[in-house]
C-alpha cells in the first residue's frame, strides 16, 4: 500500500517484502559466490529469520544488519543445497517470500564404462543408448564419429528425443567401431562424451528379410503426455522393420491443429505455444509392405497456480468494519489454498468471527488486534503462488502529506495535478470552493484536483480541505500559468544532393520566466541527434546544418523546442539526391547474328532522381584491354539496348545511369562476347587533298580505327581520274593512309574514291569527291587600278579582278600595298614608309584607311592564293591627301531687305593651294527650325574675302555655311545666322533710315579694310609662306615635274562630277573614268557611320545628310577635318 509506505515516518507500518531472490538459483562449479536476498520495508523496522527445508537457519554471513540477504561462499555451495523462506517481523506482524531452492551442480559426466561389441543381423532394428548424465541443465545430444564428424541421419536412422540412435534396420555398411554419444550443456559451457561403441552387422549372405513395422520409441501401445499451457508440444514415434516405415500422424476426432509441424523426417509432430484446443488423443501410424503398427498418446494441457486478475491489495479499515480478503487463483489441477496469518497457519476463529471460506477471509467487526500481515498461498503441482496482504485496523484524523504552499506551474492551454494527498481513517473527505467548479476540474480518488486547459486567469491559490469524523485539515496550492512553447519558423522538406550541406532552420517561442530551461534537439527517424558527431552534425540558434549529407541521412527530422514546462515539435522530411546504383542483372541475348545483340539490365535504385539515361560501355581485349568506352546511350525509361558490333572483337559490357546529379557507378560487367570476323563495315572519312607542288596531289584520310577492321589484312583501294574528261579511272592498293598521285597539271579537278577492305571481303561502295592537283602562284596581276580620295585618311581601290585562269590555284583574295614617300609639308625629306592590306575573297574594290594628310603616296595591288603571291601592278601615280582648315570667322553685316553682305576670314592652313569658298545658304522656319529651301554659291576666287548675297526672302531668317577648298577637297564649314530687313511704311522715317543705310556702308567698309590688313600681317608672320603650286614652280624637281596638275589635288565644279584624287590606268593608256568607280563620297556616306565590307569605319569620315541641303561642288558631304 503505497500511502502506507509514505506514513512511515508518522505511523508504524506493516512489514512489506520488496525483494527476494527468484527460484531455483543454479549454482555451478565455476561460479563466483551466490547471495540469496531477502529485503523488507515496515516501522519499526523488521527483523528478519530464515528457514531452511523448514527447519530454522542461522546465515552465514549477513550483507547489511538491516536486511536479510545473506551470502555463500563458492566452496560451501554443496553444503548449502536446500530452500529457504526469509521472514520479515516487527511489532505489527510478519512477511515470508516465496520459497528459494539453492541447487549447487556438479559437473556432469558419463560414468566410466567397457561397453561390449553389439552384434546384430542385417535387416535387424537396433537401438544405440546414449543415457546422457542427469542435470537441471538442459543438454544437446549428438552421435559422432570419433573423429567428430556427426553420423549420418535419415529416415531409417535417427535420433530420439531421449538421446538414443534408433535404426529401423541395420544395413552392413552400419558397421563401426567409434558410435559416440556427445552431451553438449551450453549453459554451463560443457561437453561430456560416452565412451565409443563398437557395432557389428553380420551379413545375411542374400537380401534382409521383409519385417513388419514395429514401434520401438515410444513403447506399448498408449501413453500419456502432460505439458504446462505455452509450452511446446513434441509428439515422436520412431519405428522399426524393413523396408523402413512411413509414419503417419492422426488426432483421432478432429483435425490437427493449424500449428502443426513435422520434423526429425516426419518422426516427430510439433505444436508451438499450446493451449486447451490441443488437448485429446493423438494416433501415430507406422506402416510399410508388410503390414503397419499404431500408437495413441493422451494430450493433457494444465496450468500452474495464476491469479484471476490481480493478487490480493492490502487494506486501510476502520475499527469495526468488516474485512473481506479473497484469493481468486486458477490452475490446472485446481490450485489448493493455504492462508497463514504473519508466516503461522490461519484456519479463523469462528467465536471472534474470523472465518476462512474456501479462498476467502473475512473479519467481521475488525479491531487493531486484527493488524496482521495476511499470506494466501495457491499450489498444484505444477508450483506455488504467494501473495503477502497487509490488513490495518485504525481510526485517525486527516492528516494531509503534501506540503504546504507548495508551487506549481502549467502552460496555458495544458493540465495541470495540485497534489493533496490525504491520509485518514475513516477515509476523509475533500471541501471543494465554488470558484473551482466547473468541467475543466474535477477532483482525484486521491483527493488532488486536476485541471485541465489552464487559462491565465487560472493563476493563484488554491486550498485542499478535508474531514473526517476524527477531524480536519487543509493547505494552499500556489498555481502560476505560463505562456506556452510554440514552434513559429518549423523546418521545411527539402531535397538535398549527396555530398553537399542541409540546413533546418526552427524558430520557437516560449515563456521568458523558462529561458534558463528552453533548449531545442533534434531528431531523426526517432532518435536523437547527437550534435557535434564527427563534424556532421551542428546547430546554431536553432538551426541544424548537416554536412556532407549521404542517402544515409534521408527521413523525417524533427525539431522539438522545450521547457520544464512543455513542449512543442514540427518535422520535415529531407530527401537525399544521390546518383543511381549500378544496374544489375546483365543480360545479351543475340537477335540476328553475334554482331547483332540486345543487352538487358536491371535498374538500380535512382534514389530519388529519375534516371535520365543508361550508357552501355564496352571493353575488347585485342586492341586496348582494360580501357572502357562509350557505345551507345538509351533513356532513362528503358532498360534495354539493342547493339551492332564490330567482327573480330573480344567484347565485354557493363551499364551505368545518369540522373540530374550525374552518372552513377557502372555494373558488374558481363561475361566475354566473341564476334566472328567480317569485311570493314566502313569506309575511310575526312578524306583531304592537297598539292603541295604544282604537279602533284597528295591524298590523306582518317584511317579506320583498329576496332573497325573486322578482321585481319586491312588495306585501302585508291582510285582517281580527271573530272571533265575521258578518263578511265586508276587504282592503287595500300595499307598507310596517306597515296601521293604524280605528274598531274596544275591546279586541275579529280574524282577520288577510297574503299576499305581486309582478308575476309571489300567494304561497302565509297563515295566520289573532288578535289584538285597542286597550285602554283598567279600568273597575271589586276587590271585598270584606280584610286579614289574618300577623305584626308580614306582610300577607295578599284580594278579588274584577274582572270581565273591565271590564278592556278583556290584564290585567297587581293593584297594592297601602299609607300608614303613625303609629306607636303615637308616636301625636301623624303620617307619611305610602307604598308599592306589582305582582303580575302573574290572582289573588285577596297577600302584603304588610316593613310596620313597632306602627303605623297604610290600604290600598288595584286592577287594571292594558298601557294603564294601574283605579281604587283605597276605604281600608281604619286597621290595627295589634302583638304584646308575650317574658315576662322564668318560675320553678317548691311542687312537689307533682299540681300546681306558676309564677310569671313581664309583658313589659317590651306594645306595646298586655296582653289576657292563653297557658300550655302539655307531659309529658316523661325519657329520649327526646319529647312524650307537651300542654295549654293561656288566662289572660284581664291582671295575673296565677302560676298553680298542677292534675292533674299524679305524679313526672313538665314543659315550662312562657307567652305574653304583645294583640289584636294574643301575643308569643314563655319555657319552663321542672320535676318534680312523689313522697311517700315513712314515717310517721316525716310530719311532716317537712308541716313542709317549710309552709316551702315561706311562701317562695312571700314572693317573689310581692317580684315584685309590682318590677312596681310598674318600671311607675312608666317615668313612669307606661298602656295604648293608657285613653290613647285620655283623648285622644280624630277617627280613633282612629272605630275599631272589636271589630276593632281583637283575637284570639280560641278555636281555630277566626283572629286577625284590621283586617277591612273595601270594598263598604261590614258583613259579615265569608265574603268574606274564613279562613287562620290556621298554614296560612302549614306551608311550613317556603318562600316564597310573591309572593316573601315568610314561614317566617322562624314557629317550629316539633311533634307533640302546643297552638295559641295564635288558632290562630296561634309568632311570632319583630320
Amino acid at each position: 500500500l503505497a500511502l502506507l509506505r509514505s506514513l512511515k515516518i508518522f505511523f508504524e507500518q506493516l512489514p512489506t517484502i520488496i525483494t527476494q531472490t527468484s527460484s531455483p538459483i543454479i549454482a555451478l562449479p565455476y561460479d563466483g559466490n551466490v547471495t540469496i536476498k531477502c529485503e523488507a520495508t515496515g516501522n519499526p523496522q523488521p527483523q528478519f529469520r530464515w528457514t531452511k527445508d523448514g527447519v530454522d537457519f542461522v546465515p552465514p554471513q549477513l550483507v547489511d544488519r538491516t536486511k536479510g540477504s545473506f551470502v555463500v561462499h563458492n566452496k560451501q555451495l554443496a553444503q548449502y543445497q536446500g530452500k529457504y523462506k526469509c521472514y520479515a517481523s516487527n511489532r505489527l506482524g510478519t512477511a515470508m517470500t516465496d520459497e528459494i531452492q539453492l541447487i549447487a551442480l556438479s559437473a556432469p559426466k558419463f560414468p566410466k564404462e567397457n561397453l561390449d561389441p553389439i552384434s546384430v543381423n542385417e535387416g535387424d532394428p537396433l537401438v544405440l543408448r546414449c543415457n546422457p548424465p542427469a542435470s537441471v541443465v538442459p543438454s544437446q545430444i549428438h552421435w559422432m564419429s570419433i573423429n567428430l564428424q556427426h553420423i549420418l541421419q535419415d529416415e531409417r536412422v535417427s535420433m530420439g528425443m531421449d538421446g538414443n540412435l534408433y535404426f529401423s534396420h541395420t544395413l552392413q555398411n552400419d558397421s563401426r567401431t567409434d558410435y559416440t554419444c556427445v552431451a553438449a550443456f551450453n549453459k554451463i559451457r560443457t561437453i561430456v562424451q560416452k565412451s565409443p561403441m563398437t557395432l557389428v552387422v553380420k551379413s545375411a549372405g542374400a537380401a534382409p528379410a521383409l519385417s513388419k513395422p514395429r514401434i520401438l520409441l515410444p513403447s506399448g501401445v498408449q501413453s500419456e503426455v502432460v505439458l504446462l499451457k505455452g509450452k511446446e508440444l513434441k509428439l515422436e514415434c520412431l519405428p522399426g522393420g524393413f523396408p523402413t516405415p512411413t509414419v503417419e500422424w492422426i488426432k483421432l476426432g478432429d483435425n490437427l491443429p493449424e500449428r502443426t509441424k513435422y520434423e526429425n523426417f516426419g518422426r516427430m509432430l510439433t505444436v508451438a505455444s499450446v493451449d486447451e484446443s490441443v488437448e485429446g488423443k493423438y494416433m501415430c501410424k507406422a506402416q510399410n509392405l508388410e503390414g503397419e503398427e499404431v500408437h495413441y498418446f493422451d494430450v493433457i494441457v494444465e496450468e500452474p497456480p495464476q491469479w484471476q486478475s490481480e493478487p490480493p491489495q492490502s487494506q486501510l479499515s476502520v475499527i469495526g468494519s468488516d474485512v473481506q480478503i479473497r484469493c481468486a487463483v486458477r490452475g490446472k489441477p485446481v490450485p489448493d489454498i493455504t492462508w497463514r496469518k504473519n508466516g503461522e497457519i490461519f484456519r479463523g476463529d469462528p467465536e471472534q468471527k474470523k472465518r476462512v471460506i474456501e479462498d476467502t477471509v473475512v473479519l467481521h467487526n475488525a479491531s487493531p488486534e486484527d493488524t496482521a500481515v495476511y499470506q494466501c498461498e495457491a499450489s498444484n503441482t505444477h508450483g506455488t503462488l504467494l501473495a503477502n496482504v497487509n490488513i490495518l485496523v485504525m481510526n485517525m484524523s486527516p492528516l494531509i502529506l503534501t506540503a504546504d504552499l507548495q508551487e506549481y506551474a502549467v502552460v496555458q492551454g495544458g493540465n495541470v495535478v495540485l497534489n493533496c494527498n490525504v491520509f485518514g481513517s475513516p477515509p476523509a473527505v475533500n471541501e471543494t470552493s465554488a470558484n473551482i467548479e466547473g468541467e475543466r476540474f474535477s477532483v482525484l480518488t486521491n483527493k488532488s484536483l486536476r485541471l485541465i486547459s489552464a487559462e491565465k486567469n487560472d493563476s493563484g491559490g488554491y486550498v485542499c480541505a478535508a474531514s473526517n469524523s476524527e477531524g480536519k485539515a487543509s493547505i494552499t496550492a500556489l498555481l502560476d500559468v505560463k505562456d506556452p512553447t510554440k514552434i513559429v519558423t518549423p523546418p521545411q522538406d527539402t531535397q538535398v544532393v549527396s555530398g553537399t550541406a542541409a540546413r533546418l532552420k526552427c524558430g520557437a517561442e516560449f515563456d521568458e520566466s523558462l529561458e534558463s530551461s528552453f533548449e531545442v534537439t533534434w531528431m531523426k527517424d526517432d532518435e536523437r541527434i547527437p550534435l557535434n558527431f564527427e563534424e556532421k552534425y551542428s546547430m546554431t540558434k536553432g538551426t541544424l546544418q548537416i554536412m556532407n549529407v549521404n542517402l544515409s541521412d534521408q527521413g523525417v527530422y524533427t525539431c522539438i523546442a522545450k521547457t520544464s514546462l512543455d513542449m512543442d515539435n514540427a518535422s520535415s522530411l529531407i530527401t537525399v539526391l544521390d546518383v543511381p546504383d549500378a544496374p544489375v542483372n546483365l543480360s545479351i541475348s543475340e537477335l540476328q547474328d553475334l554482331r547483332n545483340i540486345s543487352l538487358s539490365w536491371t535498374p538500380g535504385a535512382e534514389n530519388n532522381s529519375p534516371v535520365t539515361e543508361f550508357v552501355v560501355e564496352y571493353e575488347e581485349s585485342q586492341w586496348e584491354p582494360g580501357r572502357w568506352k562509350e557505345l551507345k546511350k538509351v533513356p532513362g525509361n528503358l532498360a534495354t539496348a539493342n547493339l551492332i558490333l564490330h567482327g573480330h572483337l573480344n567484347y565485354q559490357f557493363r551499364v551505368y545511369a545518369a540522373n540530374m546529379v550525374g552518372p552513377g557507378p557502372p555494373s558488374e560487367p558481363t561475361l566475354r562476347h566473341k564476334t566472328p570476323p567480317a569485311a570493314p563495315d566502313q569506309n575511310p572519312e575526312n578524306i583531304k587533298i592537297q598539292g603541295y607542288l604544282p604537279h602533284q596531289m597528295e591524298i590523306s584520310w582518317d584511317p579506320l580505327l583498329p576496332i573497325e577492321h573486322n578482321g585481319p589484312g586491312l588495306e585501302y583501294r585508291v582510285s582517281y581520274r580527271r573530272l571533265g574528261v575521258d578518263d578511265q579511272w586508276k587504282e592503287s592498293l595500300v595499307k598507310r593512309h596517306s597515296f601521293v598521285v604524280r605528274n598531274t597539271s596544275t591546279f586541275v579537278p579529280y574524282e577520288i574514291k577510297i574503299q576499305s577492305r581486309n582478308s575476309h571481303g571489300w567494304g561497302p561502295e565509297p563515295k566520289t569527291i573532288t578535289g584538285y592537283s597542286g597550285e602554283d602562284v598567279p600568273t597575271a596581276a589586276p587590271r585598270d587600278v584606280a584610286v579614289e580620295v574618300i577623305n584626308t585618311t580614306v582610300l577607295r581601290v578599284s580594278w579588274t579582278p584577274v582572270p581565273p585562269a591565271t590564278v592556278r590555284g583556290h584564290l585567297g583574295g587581293y593584297n594592297i600595298h601602299w609607300l608614303r614617300k613625303r609629306s607636303l609639308l615637308y616636301p625636301s625629306k623624303l620617307l619611305d614608309e610602307r604598308q599592306s592590306l589582305s582582303f580575302p575573297g573574290k572582289r573588285n574594290h577596297a577600302i584603304v584607311p588610316s593613310l596620313e594628310p597632306f602627303s605623297e603616296y604610290s600604290l600598288t595591288v595584286n592577287v594571292f592564293n594558298k601557294k603564294g603571291n601574283g605579281p604587283k601592278t605597276p605604281s600608281c601615280l604619286p597621290l595627295h591627301i589634302c583638304i584646308p582648315d575650317q574658315v576662322p570667322i564668318l560675320t553678317t553685316s548691311n542687312a537689307q531687305k533682299d540681300s546681306i553682305l558676309l564677310v569671313w576670314s581664309p583658313p589659317s592652313e590651306t594645306k595646298g593651294v586655296l582653289t576657292g569658298y563653297v557658300l550655302q545658304y539655307h531659309l529658316i522656319n523661325e519657329s520649327s527650325l526646319e529647312v524650307l529651301e537651300s542654295r549654293e554659291k561656288n566662289i572660284t576666287a581664291p582671295d575673296t574675302t565677302q560676298w553680298r548675297l542677292q534675292d533674299l526672302q524679305e524679313g526672313s531668317l538665314y543659315r550662312f555655311q562657307i567652305r574653304a577648298c583645294t583640289r584636294a577637297g574643301c575643308g569643314p564649314p563655319r555657319t552663321e545666322e542672320s535676318h534680312t530687313f523689313t522697311p517700315k511704311v513712314v515717310s517721316s522715317q525716310r530719311d532716317t533710315t537712308t541716313q542709317g543705310w549710309l552709316i551702315g556702308t561706311m562701317c562695312a567698309v571700314a572693317l573689310l579694310t581692317l580684315v584685309a590688313l590682318i590677312a596681310c600681317f598674318v600671311r607675312r608672320n608666317k615668313g612669307g609662306k606661298y602656295s604648293v603650286k608657285e613653290k613647285e614652280d620655283l623648285h622644280p624637281d624630277a617627280e613633282s615635274q612629272g605630275m599631272n596638275d589636271d589630276t593632281y589635288c583637283e575637284y570639280s565644279d560641278s555636281e555630277e562630277k566626283p572629286l577625284k584624287g590621283s586617277l591612273c590606268s595601270l594598263t598604261a593608256n590614258d583613259e579615265m573614268g569608265d574603268s574606274l568607280s564613279r562613287d562620290s563620297l556621298v554614296d560612302y556616306a549614306d551608311g550613317g557611320g556603318e562600316f564597310d565590307e573591309d572593316g573601315s569605319f568610314i561614317g566617322e569620315y562624314s557629317g550629316p545628310k539633311h533634307r533640302g541641303s546643297v552638295s559641295e561642288p564635288n558632290g562630296h558631304s561634309v568632311l570632319a577635318q583630320v
